[in-house]
């Protein structure tokens, strides 16, 4: 029997699941799902960024898996450092669900079409750097809790639209309540966004095996790419930092974009990098960026 460590979030469950029923089939062995709440799940009244940033998300559930208490543990990617803990892996990435950022708004029907002075909540730096810098006139709020908790601030009239990660609006059937898929020239996706990344205790062999099937060798090329950008940053909740890479026609080459941005959107420093190796990719992007000046970034938001 394997367990699966999980948060107990509507969607984190869906998501724990639907690996569930994956890995049932494929190791014909029975599942279980262990729920867990997590500190990011507790704290709701301060933004990610000021209390620890999204390793809240995943420590309860490394812990399980280092007590024996479960075998695997399911996350959204973006929620998952950069630097896992010594005797920890990320040992499956299953296939992508749509990585970009959806616009949902009871009043307006797209982005653009905000006026100026209208309430913009979100949870991610990331979004709000990006934000700022086009839309200027937008008031951008930090908007926390799960995604029932955030759409029904939306409904209640706290603000006139909210951004949010349309994989989790999609895995959850809510896809009605997306206005707008926000394109990644205005909007790039976090690292990792859209994709399940499966984390087991490194010497979890059996479990290792078990999960190769699930893996989705394409999409985990893609965010190796993107969390090595984001590694070689420092990339936290305390850095406005994307990185969204895709695969080339050729089935072989991978083209990554990455931004680093102040988060009041007073500049944004944007690269593009082509290559086959991700890592190296990655690397190249990282150091770019840099030789533009995101090391002054980094200084400036404190956490270089």
């Amino acid at each position: 029997m394997w367990i699966i460590a999980s948060r107990e979030s509507r969607l984190a469950m869906w998501q724990a699941e639907h690996v569930q029923a994956l890995l049932a089939k494929a190791s014909g062995s029975p599942v279980q799902i262990l729920g867990m709440t997590t500190r990011g799940d507790q704290i709701l009244d301060r933004t990610l960024s000021k209390v620890g940033g999204k390793g809240l998300f995943v420590k309860e559930l490394e812990m399980a898996l280092e007590e024996g208490r479960a075998h695997l543990a399911v996350h959204s990617l973006k929620d998952v450092p950069m630097e896992l803990p010594a005797g920890f892996e990320l040992a499956c990435v299953m296939t992508r669900e749509d990585p970009r950022d959806a616009f949902v708004s009871n009043e307006f029907p797209e982005l653009e079409a905000l006026p100026n002075g209208a309430v913009v909540g979100t949870s991610s730096l990331r979004r709000e750097a990006q934000l700022r810098a086009r839309y200027p006139g937008l008031k951008v709020v930090p908007l926390r809790g799960n995604l029932d908790t955030r759409l029904s601030k939306l409904d209640r009239g706290d603000m006139q639209a909210i951004i949010l990660a349309a994989a989790g609006l999609k895995r959850l059937g809510l896809s009605q309540r997306i206005r707008q898929i926000i394109a990644p020239e205005v909007l790039l996706p976090a690292a990792g966004q859209g994709a399940l990344g499966i984390e087991i205790r490194s010497d979890g062999q059996g479990i290792r095996s078990a999960l190769a099937p699930l893996t989705d060798a394409q999409t985990f090329r893609e965010v190796r790419a993107e969390r090595a950008v984001s590694r070689a940053l420092g990339g936290s909740c305390q850095v406005p930092l994307a990185a969204y890479c895709v695969t080339e026609p050729d089935a072989k080459t991978l083209r990554l974009r990455a931004l680093v941005a102040m988060t009041d959107g007073s500049k944004v420093l944007r690269v593009e990098c082509r290559g086959d190796d991700p890592d190296v990719v990655g690397l190249q992007a990282a150091q770019e960026l840099k030789d533009q000046g995101a090391q002054q970034i980094l200084q400036a938001l404190g956490t270089a």
